[in-house]
């Protein structure tokens, strides 16, 4: 009789376990889905933003100096 209680005993203690194994498992699932949300609506305000400045300008707008005007000639 005893074995049988021992043996429920220690199903019972390894359930609880894997009770609190799967719950800790859920809250890293939903720490990684928020930190994935807040990625997301960064690189949405990133290109928003980059929308909203237009094309990237490569070259300057001011005029160059000439080549006289620069001290070392190549």
């Amino acid at each position: 009789m005893v074995n049988h209680d021992d043996d429920a005993y220690k199903l019972e203690q390894l359930l609880e376990s894997l009770i609190k194994m799967v719950g800790k498992a859920n809250q890293n699932v939903d720490s990684l889905q928020k930190r994935v949300s807040q990625l997301e609506s960064i690189i949405k305000e990133q290109q928003f933003e980059l929308r909203e400045r237009g094309p990237i300008r490569i070259y300057s707008r001011h005029p160059q100096k000439t080549a006289e005007n620069i001290p070392f000639h190549v």
